[in-house]
């Protein structure tokens, strides 16, 4: 048995989803989000992050952690932001003594959905199909979810076993 956390890193709401994988088989255990005042300093924000995210790890205790590999936004300060967040979270992570897969976002879709070019829409869906009854707080719940499952279905062989 796994606990894997997955996280979906943003500096206004960072989500996560904590996930137990038994070989092939996967259950809900939590998920939530983690929101950042905006007239905030960043530094502020950063710290509040990587503190709610120590005390996710701290509730759970995961084995390890996955997140989406960085992608650059058109706007180089979407990027900035974002990549500011995915540090805090990351260090969060290492600070608690978890490594973290990284996964591209077409990679978790097609693990979650079956195609890498599914949306938002598919991706809730197919959450509810593979964590029948759990809550969902919102969307960016659901894609630190789709971020754990992936990483259970693409760590779990059956040849290695």
């Amino acid at each position: 048995m796994t606990i894997i956390l997955g996280l979906d890193p943003s500096l206004s709401c960072t989500g996560w989803g904590v996930i137990r994988a038994e070989g092939s088989r996967i259950s809900h255990i939590a998920n939530g989000e983690v929101k950042t005042d905006a007239k905030a300093p960043i530094a502020e924000r950063l710290h509040h992050l990587h503190d709610a995210i120590r005390a996710v790890i701290g509730s759970h205790a995961p084995d390890r952690a996955a997140a989406e590999e960085i992608f650059v936004n058109k706007n180089p300060q979407s990027t900035l932001k974002l990549a500011q967040a995915r540090g805090a979270v990351l260090a969060a992570c290492a600070a608690g003594g978890l490594a973290v897969n990284e996964h591209a976002a077409r990679l978790v879709k097609k693990s979650v959905v079956g195609t890498g070019g599914a949306d938002k829409a598919q991706v809730q869906a197919m959450l509810k199909v593979l964590l029948p009854g759990a809550a969902v707080a919102g969307a960016d719940a659901a894609d630190a979810l789709a971020v754990a499952i992936a990483d259970a279905h693409l760590s779990y062989s059956p040849l290695s076993r």
